[in-house]
């Protein structure tokens, strides 16, 4: 093995290791209180097995021929792990885990009936079994990238930051990965290897400095934790936040922080609690929560077709209780009597027209 053979095998095992690491970490050791790390989890686990048995038959070409069928079955769960990982991202507490099973469900079968086509017809198999996994993991990726442009679309915030880093790194490394099995780039699948190391490195500098900007914004916070908000310089800000509010619907994000709207804002967390409290008078969930409660009178108003619980979810509240207590708090009223003068008032000021 030469010099150069011998870094790329370095670089490729080490990032395939390192991935399937942090696959196991997210699936197995880390407490899933956040549903998009078990896709995260799986997407890293079974991509670094495709991409540690593609290294290994690249240097151990001797190996059984059952080896690298397993990476090829291992890449097939990659495109439903990288789309359910968008979804759920999305949609957080609106995300269809049940339907979720029942594809995976589905999608294990479909692979094992496929697998079990190699016992009548192996020749065929051996040619196609290939191009099967590489067919599913393009359907799968067109629809996660069309998938996340309806929601950028729609306007639809995610809580959740490695979304657009995770995407982007998937479909370089897809695209790797079909280029090389097309013959148009002659290079090995280790090459797809060296690709997924580099941006896997490449997504821990990005964690990096989005961790040392978050430092440096605590640190200029404190630093300036005294000064005061000038009132131009206020009015401004107001303006803005009612305009990212209106426009982006930030509120139905029922998983929306401080430090998540002050993010949007470019300022820091602190700046945004004093402009709330100083000059609207109001803490940032008061805040949220009129925006959460005026959207779910209007639906009420128009006669929306969802039922009271959903509304409240439909608004950002991630829960029926607490719908329904802040609801009572701002406009003293339950959402149900509420919708009951709704439709009191309608018949009453149509009678007076007649």
């Amino acid at each position: 093995m030469t010099f150069g053979q011998q870094l790329l095998f370095f670089f490729s095992a080490v990032g395939a290791f390192n991935g399937l690491l942090l696959g196991i970490y997210l699936l197995f050791i880390k407490k899933l209180k956040y549903l998009p790390d078990f896709f995260l989890g799986l997407l890293l686990l079974m991509l670094s097995t495709r991409v540690g048995i593609s290294v290994c038959m690249y240097f151990y070409p001797d190996l059984p021929r059952i080896i690298p069928h397993l990476g090829l079955s291992g890449l097939f769960f990659t495109g439903p792990a990288l789309y359910y990982y968008i979804r759920s991202s999305f949609q957080q507490n609106q995300f269809d885990v049940r339907n979720c099973r029942k594809v995976f469900g589905i999608l294990t079968l479909i692979l094992g009936a496929v697998g079990l086509l190699y016992l009548f017809f192996p020749i065929t198999w051996e040619n196609y079994f290939g191009t099967f996994i590489y067919t599913a993991w393009s359907v799968f990726v067109f629809l996660t990238v069309y998938q996340y442009y309806i929601f950028f679309k729609q306007k639809i915030v995610s809580p959740n930051k490695f979304v657009l880093p995770v995407l982007v790194s998937n479909v370089i490394i897809f695209l790797t990965y079909q280029l090389i099995s097309t013959g148009w780039i002659q290079v090995y699948c280790a090459g797809g290897s060296l690709v997924f190391s580099f941006v896997l490195y490449a997504n821990f500098l990005i964690l990096f400095n989005k961790k040392y900007h978050q430092v440096a914004v605590k640190e200029t916070s404190s630093k300036y934790s005294n000064k005061k908000i000038s009132e131009e310089q206020a009015d401004n800000f107001v303006s803005r936040l009612e305009r990212l509010m209106e426009t982006e619907e930030l509120y139905k994000n029922a998983n929306l922080k401080l430090s998540d709207l002050a993010s949007r804002m470019n300022m820091s967390a602190h700046q945004l609690s004093q402009l709330l409290n100083d000059n609207l008078e109001k803490s940032f969930s008061i805040y949220i929560n009129e925006y959460r409660i005026n959207e779910a009178c209007e639906k009420i108003e128009n006669g929306s077709y969802l039922k009271i619980e959903e509304i409240g979810y439909e608004v950002g509240f991630n829960s029926k209780s607490t719908f329904f207590s802040t609801f009572k708090k701002i406009k003293n009223t339950t959402p149900l009597l509420y919708k009951q003068s709704q439709t009191f008032t309608e018949p009453r000021f149509q009678s007076s027209n007649l």
